[in-house]
């Protein structure tokens, strides 16, 4: 029986309709795939004798691809990454398509997730779980000595993982090969050449001038006395190392249906990015120089000039002297508003935040209904899917699955939003407990301005607050105004230099809670 869903997390799912239970039919087609999993396909390649591994987190479960790498006697690498193989059991005609149709991907939540397919597949036949048998989707990626790929094939296998590894295990192993309990194991070869690939494929993203920010995982929890709490996790090599395997995979497949696309055949669905508009780059370069010139920093350190070195290069070489990090952290952020949102597209594009073109999603099959649809539609492609297919039909269906993956990303953007929300509540509303003059100062970094708000983030939890101008000004009867560079706020009466500027440390402080526009009143204080 599945734990019961507490009451906050029912109202967020019930505000955002999304549904949890599986009708009746879509349970029956799971029972009959369960007695014939289509394991003892004759074909299907036997992969079974590589020692697969799935690196994922310790509570995942849902496990939607395993790898094995290899390194030849000229230092050449070979890449088998296995994929789940969900369209095999997930046909457009069956009511387990219909159902994910509707759900669009799976949605995460503090410890619970909405699968888009039932948990007996998502969690068990389609699973990549160790020490058993499945189907799968193999990429079998050929990389130069520099990691370059050279060729890829894409064959449908049966594979046995090993194990279930977890980031924190594997980065152990790297640290410290010596007392890691994955040291002397029949995969460990394979799990130091994926810190090898990994490096080469980060340096070669470098050399495209990809721009790597300086990411922290803040996720919310829910702590022992059943509240939510902000929590962070430092991103380990490890993870850098997973996910280039992953983008390469998805690359390589997006690269084999784009050159089907001329193919009467061809449904091919993208995941396209678009590059800065030059004025966002050119306001970021305005931006830059004014939070130099505020914090008397060296102009030929902090400063970036559109079409002199590019924005990656940029960011690579600021100080990382512990005295610039709030600077850093607001320059990065800075950096990151002039980009787009992704999207999904029927037309191979730009994917600016990794620098390819073109880019699909194959590496989720279980947890995005696009990516069933590319597998099938790459099956296809390669002759490997016998059944017919009616072209017009597959036409639609593309566009309605392009519709609801757009949707499903901007749905799980929501409940992480909502989420946060709960978790925020939680800790400012403590602090209503205390008579005002005596409640607790939280620190901060002033993040961003506009015209009507700040933007600061909490140093401890690292929470994105705003505090809104219009109620400051009331609080404290005088009107603020952004200075004349943009990166200030001064009191409107003329009276003192600018208050605060992007990039200062500050107190804030909680003065009121307004329940009917559900918004948290704050006070900013300066440090001195």
């Amino acid at each position: 029986m599945s734990k019961p869903i507490p009451n906050d997390i029912e109202k967020i799912l019930r505000r955002n309709r999304i549904r949890v239970d599986f009708p009746a039919e879509v349970f029956a087609e799971v029972r009959l795939l369960e007695k014939n999993p289509g394991l003892h396909d004759p074909s299907l390649e036997d992969l079974t004798h590589l020692p697969f591994v799935t690196i994922d987190n310790t509570d995942s479960r849902d496990l939607d691809q395993a790898m094995y790498l290899e390194k030849d006697e000229q230092g050449r690498y070979t890449v088998y990454y296995a994929l789940a193989d969900a369209s095999y059991y997930v046909h457009p005609s069956s009511a387990l398509f219909a159902e994910a149709l509707k759900r669009g991907a799976s949605y995460y939540l503090p410890g619970l997730s909405i699968p888009m397919l039932p948990r007996k597949l998502s969690e068990g036949l389609v699973s990549l779980n160790p020490n058993v048998d499945r189907r799968s989707l193999v990429f079998i990626m050929h990389l130069d000595q520099q990691g370059e790929v050279q060729k890829t094939d894409i064959v449908r296998a049966k594979i046995h993982s090993v194990a279930k590894l977890t980031y924190a295990g594997v980065q152990r192993l790297f640290d410290d090969s010596h007392t890691s309990p994955l040291a002397s194991q029949t995969y460990t070869t394979s799990l130091m050449l994926l810190q090898e690939v990994g490096n080469l494929r980060l340096e070669d993203a470098k050399r495209r001038d990809v721009v790597r920010y300086n990411r922290q995982e803040v996720e919310v929890e829910r702590s022992k006395d059943g509240a939510w709490e902000i929590v962070t996790r430092k991103r380990m090599p490890v993870d850098s190392f997973n996910e280039q395997i992953s983008l390469m995979c998805n690359s390589e497949g997006a690269k084999i249906l784009a050159r089907h696309t001329d193919a009467s055949t061809a449904q091919a669905i993208y995941r396209i990015h678009e590059a800065p508009e030059p004025q966002s780059l050119e306001r970021l370069e305005l931006v830059l120089k004014s939070i130099a010139r505020a914090h008397d920093l060296d102009p030929e350190i902090w400063c970036w000039k559109v079409g002199t070195k590019s924005l990656a290069h940029f960011l690579e070489e600021l100080p990382q002297d512990p005295a610039y990090e709030r600077i850093n952290e607001v320059i990065q952020r800075q950096a990151l508003l002039v980009n787009h949102r992704s999207v999904y597209s029927a037309e191979p594009g730009l994917h600016y935040a990794l620098g390819v073109t073109p880019y699909a999603r194959f590496s989720s099959p279980m947890r995005e209904m696009v990516g069933i649809f590319t597998h099938k539609e790459a099956l296809e492609k390669l002759g490997m899917e016998t059944e017919n297919q009616d072209e017009q039909k597959d036409d639609e269906l593309r566009e309605k699955i392009i519709q609801v993956a757009n949707q499903a990303k901007e749905l799980q953007r929501r409940l992480t939003k909502d989420i946060m929300g709960l978790a925020v509540d939680r800790l400012l509303g403590k602090d209503l407990r205390f008579p005002r003059e005596n409640r607790p100062r939280h620190k901060a970094t002033l993040m961003g301005i506009s015209p009507t708000r700040m933007y600061v983030k909490l140093d401890d939890p690292p929470a994105d607050l705003k505090i809104y101008l219009d109620r400051l000004s009331a609080t404290t009867n005088r009107q603020m105004l952004v200075s004349e560079d943009g990166v200030g706020l001064q009191y409107a009466d003329g009276k003192g230099d600018v208050v605060f500027k992007i990039g200062d440390p500050l107190w804030v402080q909680v003065h009121s809670y307004d329940k009917k526009r559900k918004r948290w009143h704050l006070e900013p204080q300066s440090l001195s």
